[in-house]
């Protein structure tokens, strides 16, 4: 513990690792906490949009859906039948021409109410630049990769702030209220990170199970050790379709489940309507699935999802605030008949957990005092990068980058070793540490003095 170049060695990594993750950091933290509230932003910046008078009597889905294509002429994928008497009913859209639309209609009219392109909201925007900074899969990666080395920083910022040897806990566990300048900055920095340390491991930890690589890891090792979705490990009696991750936006634990497939034998006039048009028979038949759903016990705030072709499903969709009561019927588009049901009772205790951890990084498990919980971390992290960053400047030589220089001789045995099962157990930040360490052989080469 007292081995100073231990201590400096630990700093330098810690110092390059912030400056590295710190401007994605920001971005997560300031995304994150729109996003925690988003039902309330949404409610506020679209009122006529997402409030209606109250419904007791709500027209059947075809007749929305009917109305949304009238207003976006396009191909519906889905509904989301309204969970409270005033709130009106979603229809996704994808537009005949422009980007796909969520189409907004009252439930006691059929009156189209507006739409919008989600990504273009506040809200929508902010839901892509968490996930993936609007690159797609490549933004995902550095999504994933920040995260990785934020769990570094957590563990090399623990070790620097543990007080050695201090007779006074002020400025570890509470800042020092009269201190000025740097000593400000890095009370604040270190009793910010050591409060708010459980709460930020636990939102980078539960948000690693969607991430593009070490999502399908955690997914493969749970369906091994048989702790994951147990449905995504058995046939259907229909051939098999697309893997449930294609209709979008569905439960982690339900994603890599294997859809069954429509028998088109059933079908009266066979065929389905052609891709890039509306389906009226689909359209028509979501009445009768709405009606199953209801004696299924399934009254109102579900998604609907409509078979595409021949061979596509209707899916019922329940996912509610608690993921205990998360449920999926899937249903043959010519017969009606039950294919599959999925949900909270056939996973096992590792989809459960990731569930629930989803829920509550979300802020979405125990209502308001969730998302406060949740914001917490959010404005933390926000406090360590600015607090990181006046250290830092404050620190710096005019014109220098001023890192903390390199030390040889600490004993790093015991770091390194961490690091090597970190990087194994999270293979990107692994590759990309061999990165940095190619990086470093070659930069240090390259200054090291040619003999005369």
């Amino acid at each position: 513990m007292n081995d100073a170049r231990l201590y400096r060695t630990i700093w330098r990594w810690h110092f390059y690792a912030g400056l590295i993750v710190a401007p994605f950091l920001l971005i997560l933290s300031v995304t994150g906490a729109i996003y925690l509230f988003k039902d309330e932003l949404n409610d506020a910046l679209m009122p006529d949009l997402l409030i209606v008078a109250p419904v007791t009597n709500p027209l059947p889905p075809s007749r929305m859906i009917a109305a949304a294509v009238a207003s976006v002429p396009g191909v519906p994928t889905r509904i989301d039948l309204p969970d409270a008497p005033d709130r009106p009913a979603k229809v996704w859209i994808d537009a005949a021409s422009g980007e796909p639309r969520q189409v907004m209609v009252d439930p006691a009219s059929a009156r189209v109410l507006g739409s919008y392109v989600y990504t273009r909201t506040l809200v929508g925007f902010a839901d892509v630049m968490h996930g993936s900074l609007t690159f797609g899969p490549w933004g995902d990666a550095v999504v994933e990769l920040a995260a990785c080395w934020a769990l570094m920083l957590i563990a090399s910022g623990l070790f620097l702030w543990w007080p050695r040897g201090r007779r006074s806990l002020a400025g570890v566990l509470w800042p020092r209220l009269r201190a000025r300048g740097r000593v400000f900055w890095r009370d604040l920095h270190a009793v910010t990170g050591v409060w708010s340390v459980a709460l930020i491991a636990f939102l980078l930890l539960t948000g690693l199970p969607w991430a593009v690589v070490q999502g399908p890891l955690v997914r493969g090792a749970f369906t091994a050790l048989g702790i994951g979705n147990e449905a995504a490990r058995f046939g259907h009696e229909a051939p098999h379709s697309a893997p449930m991750r294609t209709l979008g936006d569905v439960p982690w634990s339900q994603a890599m489940a294997p859809m069954p497939a429509s028998d088109p034998a059933h079908a009266e006039h066979g065929g389905g309507a052609h891709h890039t048009m509306a389906d009226p028979a689909a359209i028509a038949g979501t009445d009768a699935i709405a009606v199953k759903a209801r004696a299924a016990g399934i009254i109102g705030g579900y998604r609907l999802y409509l078979p595409s072709g021949p061979t596509g499903i209707y899916t019922v969709m329940v996912t509610p605030r608690q993921p205990e009561g998360q449920q999926t019927l899937q249903f043959d588009r010519w017969s009606g008949r039950l294919l599959w049901t999925n949900g909270w009772d056939r996973y096992g205790i590792g989809a459960k957990t990731v569930e629930l951890g989803v829920q509550i990084h979300m802020g979405r498990y125990f209502g308001l005092s969730n998302q406060l919980l949740m914001l917490v971390p959010c404005i933390a992290i926000v406090l360590l990068v600015v607090s990181g960053v006046a250290m830092w400047w404050r620190r710096r030589p005019k014109g220098r980058l001023a890192a903390p220089p390199p030390v040889s001789g600490a004993r790093l045995r015991g770091a390194i070793t961490l690091l090597v099962v970190s990087g194994v157990m999270l293979p990107l930040f692994g590759a990309s540490l061999l990165v940095l360490a190619l990086v470093d052989r070659i930069v240090t080469t390259l200054r090291r003095p040619v003999p005369g």
